[in-house]
């Protein structure tokens, strides 16, 4: 794998963590994707559940069956702290992008966004735990982007439909 682009495979990297059965939050493009945005995304942010040391081997687990390296193609050992140095922690994988996130801006964390997140059937057999249209504008809200815009009026619009507050449909 060194020297390669992995293409991106956002099904397989879930089926991965899924199979070790580690517990996440899709949040980023692809969780904005899924909620029904239209953008392009070439990897996949998700924000780990950091409460047992069995959780965390279990991500550990995951993240050598996708042989995963830092950008710079350096293999790393994950271990219990990984997270707690680096709360961001971008990583190349076999499978494509793959970034964990222990505290997402403008949230509290997994245990935050678990409130709201909803299971949505991928296809092929997986199921991840998405986060709710609002945490994801809060994030991006949080992050005080002027790129993230358009991003966020995006948002808004899809919260408003999902609540029937848009535009009414005449036949």
């Amino acid at each position: 794998m060194a020297g390669e682009e992995a293409r991106f495979d956002p099904l397989g990297l879930l089926k991965t963590l899924e199979s070790h059965r580690v517990t996440y939050i899709v949040i980023g493009g692809f969780a904005r994707i899924v909620q029904g945005a239209e953008e392009l995304t070439y990897g996949l942010d998700v924000v780990p559940r950091m409460r047992t040391e069995e959780g965390l081997r279990r991500l550990g687990s995951a993240l050598g069956e996708l042989e995963a390296r830092r950008p710079d193609g350096k293999r790393f050992s994950f271990d219990q702290e990984t997270l707690v140095r680096e709360p961001l922690l971008e990583l190349l994988t076999a499978r494509g992008e793959l970034k964990l996130v222990a505290q997402p801006e403008g949230t509290g964390g997994y245990d935050d966004l678990r409130r709201a997140s909803r299971r949505e059937y991928l296809g092929k057999g997986i199921r991840a735990e998405i986060a709710s249209p609002a945490d994801l504008g809060r994030m991006l809200a949080a992050l005080g982007r002027e790129q993230d815009a358009g991003k966020l009026f995006e948002l808004r619009r899809l919260i408003e439909l999902e609540r029937g507050l848009g535009i009414g449909l005449s036949l």
